[in-house]
């Protein structure tokens, strides 16, 4: 399933954005060289979050994994172009699933934890997914039940896998017994000698959230992750053999193109993390001589306050530490850095394909690299890093269309480059109004040229032009929410926004006006979208109450203004 225009696979290749490997060659290459190496490790906590003790795999070992994996997923019928959804937590089934998906040239389709019935039945539809691979409950919560719940609803939903079940493969078919579907290794390679999967063939089908109502699917191919994962690789300096840490869920840039690709490009070793648990998180850096991980600047801020916290861990290993989604405090990079030796890269990107990044070998003072980013793909600039080549950026006036050139002047950022995406997954309309006349992708978020002179050379995030809520980096489109209480029986109207918070960056805040006679109680709108299955980081976590909604003269709702009604009280 090729999605790239053949004139835009001509570009990019010919500019040298784009080559002829696909990711499972960059996994057999990694099979060949380092076989036996430790290659991937459960999280210490598999037990109690699915069940079953932590697994640890050779390169080796995970190549035959992936082999089982890829002749069941034939076995029930999937194919080339197929796409299977997979709702895992950060277990080493997920990267097998992502690895047997790339050899086969099935669609990987990856969803959030977090999702229940409300998100599930429509990712389900709109993907038009063949099977789902999932496990049988993720602490507490029954995930199986909920795709046996939404089977008969969806007509393409054929087949539901569990993993960490079955004696021999560690992974379960519901409804059949496991000899009646028992992997042939002949007919995987069968398949494999019968197929060719091109470099700009679909690997997955991403879902991110904007300010429309819906989640909107971002289709990446071979080459897209591969250009990631160069990207990535500079900005964890990662080396072979190096251990990384993967705190981040596999459903998007952030893990795909920031841990996983870079940890097969360089033959390293992936130890995944999962939920997000600080004192977990502090053991397997040190325990594991971790080279590089990330973390949100809300974390790192909280670490170098409280030196209990990082008493006694070891952190010799540690090179580097990527953080980004929230401005980085100056104080935080330079503490790191001055105290811990540890630099810390300031990161901005997208799952549309934006990757700007700060590196101390661009921005050495600490206070410089919290702010700025450089101005990759802009005439005239030179930078350290080898992938900047790859990138291009522009800022433009949203009044006026112009391209802004001079300091101090808020813009759009506009990017095009080896990252950039084709399109949202069958959304024409929307996939016109993402792109400008230059075919640059308009990212929504606001920039300006950080000054004259040597600062010519840089950019300085202002803020999102989108109402997008970023909860602990959790990207939600308040618009969704607007509609769901829409049939609360006790509210007139309501607009959700974004409530600035120090832990994790913002919170869910809603304003909420009560119909004639009513009265409005967070508790009562927790427990109505709860009813509704919505995802329980979506929940509203502040309320404020108001006589009518801030609006413009055309009567949109100035959702700017609502923060700001949170602090006034």
């Amino acid at each position: 399933m090729i999605l790239s225009s053949p004139e835009r696979i001509a570009i990019c290749s010919a500019r040298g954005w784009w080559g002829d490997r696909t990711v499972d060659d960059v996994f057999r290459e990694a099979v060949l060289e380092a076989g036996p190496q430790l290659a991937l490790a459960d999280p210490p906590n598999r037990e109690s979050l699915v069940g079953g003790p932590p697994r640890r795999l050779s390169f080796t070992a995970l190549d035959a994994e992936v082999n089982r994996l890829g002749a069941l997923l034939l076995a029930i019928g999937l194919r080339k172009d197929d796409v299977l959804a997979v709702q895992l937590p950060n277990i080493v089934e997920s990267v097998v699933a992502f690895l047997a998906c790339a050899r086969l040239g099935v669609v990987f389709c990856p969803i959030a934890t977090q999702f229940r019935a409300h998100e599930l039945e429509y990712l389900l539809a709109k993907s038009r997914a063949r099977a789902v691979l999932t496990v049988e409950r993720v602490r507490e919560a029954r995930f199986v039940e909920r795709f046996l719940g939404l089977h008969d609803k969806i007509s393409t939903f054929e087949k539901l896998i569990i993993a960490g079940q079955g004696p021999s493969i560690g992974f379960t078919v519901h409804g059949e017994a496991e000899s009646a579907l028992a992997p042939q290794t002949a007919a995987l390679q069968s398949y494999l000698a019968a197929i060719r999967i091109d470099p700009n063939d679909t690997l997955t089908l991403c879902w991110t959230s904007g300010t429309e109502a819906r989640p909107k699917g971002v289709p990446r191919h071979h080459n897209h992750w591969i250009a990631n994962g160069e990207a990535c690789s500079e900005i964890g300096q990662i080396k072979p053999g190096d251990a990384i840490l993967n705190p981040f869920p596999m459903i998007n840039t952030a893990s795909i193109g920031g841990m996983v690709i870079p940890w097969l490009m360089n033959h390293a070793t992936l130890i995944q993390h999962h939920p997000f648990d600080l004192p977990v998180f502090l053991a397997q850096v040190a325990q594991e001589r971790i080279a590089y991980t990330v973390a949100p600047p809300a974390i790192l801020s909280m670490l170098l306050k409280s030196e209990e916290l990082l008493r006694g861990t070891d952190l010799s290993a540690l090179r580097a530490l990527g953080s980004g989604s929230a401005p980085l405090p100056p104080w935080m990079v330079e503490g790191w850095q001055t105290r811990f030796g540890i630099s810390i890269v300031n990161i901005f990107g997208s799952n549309e394909g934006c990757a700007l990044y700060s590196t101390g070998e661009d921005l050495p003072d600490p206070h410089d690299r919290a702010q700025f980013f450089p101005r990759f793909g802009v005439a005239g600039f030179e930078w350290s890093s080898s992938f900047a080549h790859k990138v291009r950026t522009r800022l433009v006036d949203l009044d006026t269309g112009r391209e802004i050139t001079a300091a101090g002047k808020p813009g759009e950022l506009r990017i095009d480059g080896a990252l950039r995406f084709d399109g949202y997954w069958e959304e024409p309309e929307l996939t016109r109004l993402c792109f400008d006349e230059e075919e640059y992708f308009k990212s929504g978020d606001l920039f300006e040229i950080a000054g004259d002179g040597a600062l010519a050379r840089f950019y300085r995030f202002i803020g999102r032009a989108k109402d997008l809520i970023v909860r602990g980096g959790m990207k939600i489109a308040p618009a969704e929410l607007d509609s769901l209480l829409e049939g609360h029986p006790q509210i007139r109207e309501a607009a959700f926004c974004a409530v600035p918070d120090e832990v994790l960056g913002e919170r869910v805040g809603v304003v909420a006006v009560a119909a004639p006679g009513q009265s409005v109680s967070l508790d009562s709108l927790i427990e109505y979208l709860r009813a509704l299955e919505v995802a329980t980081f979506k929940l509203p976590e502040r309320l404020c109450t108001v006589d009518e909604l801030p609006r413009n003269a055309l009567g949109k709702v100035l959702r700017r203004e609502l923060p700001r009604l949170f602090s006034d009280g």
